[in-house]
Parts: C-alpha cells; sequence; structure tokens
C-alpha cells in the first residue's frame, strides 16, 4: 500500500524539510513519489539493463545535497536535473556504451522472446521512442512506459502544462509515424482521439515492471 499519495509543492516542502533533519521515512515518501519520474528519464538515456541501479544512485546522490535546494518547492525538477546528470555521467565514464547500447537496442527489438510477443512489441516501442527528439522522448517514456498522467508529470518535472501538452501531442505524433514505418512495432495505438494513450501491450509490460 501506497502512504504517500500524488504529491503537491507544498507536501514536498514538508517532506524534503524533514529529509534533511535525517528523517529517512520522509526521504522514503519522496522516493515513493519520484522514483517512476527518475526511472523514466534515465530510461531515455541509458541502456536499459542500467536504469534500476542507476535510479538507486540517483536519490543515493541527491540525500547529501538536499541542504543546497535553495527552494524546497522545487524538489521535482532539482531532482530530474540530477537524474539528468548522472545519465550524463555514465556515458562520460562508460567509453562502451554507446556499443553496449545499440547492442541491447538490436537485441531488444529483433530477437523475439519466445512465447512472448507482445513484450517484444513493446521493446521495440520502446527502442523507437527512444529514437525521437529528446523533448519529447522523455515526456512520452513518463506517460507511456511510467504511467503518469499530463498533470503529473507537469508537476514532478517542474515542465508547464502546456509544455507537457506540446511534447506529448509532437511526440505522438511522430510516434505513429514511425510506428506506422516499422513493421516490428505495428502495434495500434488505442483511440485515436486521444494522443495521449498508451499500447496495451506497454501497459501490460509496465505492469509486468511493477510486479517484479
Amino acid at each position: 500500500m501506497n502512504l504517500w499519495p500524488a504529491s503537491t509543492a507544498g507536501d514536498d516542502a514538508s517532506l524534503v524539510s524533514a529529509a534533511r533533519e535525517g528523517d529517512r521515512a520522509a526521504f522514503g515518501g519522496l522516493y515513493a513519489r519520484y522514483a517512476r519520474m527518475v526511472h523514466g528519464i534515465l530510461l531515455t538515456r541509458v541502456p536499459p539493463g542500467e536504469v534500476d541501479d542507476l535510479v538507486q544512485d540517483v536519490f543515493l546522490r541527491a540525500l547529501p545535497q538536499l541542504h543546497a535546494l535553495r527552494d524546497i518547492t522545487h524538489f521535482g525538477g532539482w531532482l530530474a536535473a540530477i537524474a539528468r546528470n548522472r545519465a550524463n555521467d555514465f556515458h562520460r565514464h562508460s567509453r562502451r556504451a554507446d556499443t553496449k547500447t545499440q547492442s541491447l537496442s538490436e537485441e531488444e527489438t529483433e530477437v523475439p522472446a519466445k512465447g512472448d510477443a507482445e513484450q517484444t512489441q513493446a521493446e521495440a516501442i520502446l527502442a523507437i521512442v527512444q529514437s525521437l527528439p529528446e523533448a519529447y522522448r522523455e515526456t512520452l517514456i513518463l506517460r507511456l512506459v511510467e504511467g503518469m498522467t499530463g498533470p503529473e508529470i507537469a508537476a514532478r518535472t517542474g515542465l508547464t502544462h502546456g509544455s507537457v501538452r506540446v511534447n506529448l501531442h509532437r511526440g505522438m505524433q511522430q510516434l505513429r509515424e514511425k510506428l506506422g514505418q516499422d513493421s516490428r512495432a505495428s502495434v495500434p495505438l488505442r483511440d485515436s482521439h486521444r494522443d495521449d494513450r498508451a499500447p496495451e501491450q506497454w501497459n501490460r509490460a509496465a505492469q509486468k515492471r511493477n510486479d517484479l
């Protein structure tokens, strides 16, 4: 059971203040609220197999730096920046990162998993999203993989609601175009009048990850 409901700036400020004083439960509350955001940001930038460990690392880096956060109501945007910087550090310190990313992408999109065609299709779509412009892929990953709503993405990352809407709309347009060009990911998107709905295969894949 999640004891930490959707956050507001005031809620986050209270948790940040408590965490600064050494309240581990408060920091656990921040983790519960923001782990999906950090996971999604990293997933757009590093090989999927590295993401879970880097999520933990981002929070371990953030904890001792809480005192440096000038405006505690902006915790989400501050944490997002740490996640992006950690991804950049990963690539700077991994000479083989590009080769490994390409290898993982090829394995995920070209080698079907026995008895799990839907999972393979979901991974193919993920690879396509990762090929989109950076402005779109982060928002799309947070929406389609992490299951966050548009308002939730805005609240967590510090982006404006307008920016999130534009990124989702334009990103989904490009995703639809690329899906039509890639037979490996020929998955119809549900309810075509809605630009922010995830393919059913993604919902099932995300549920499998959450159940681990």
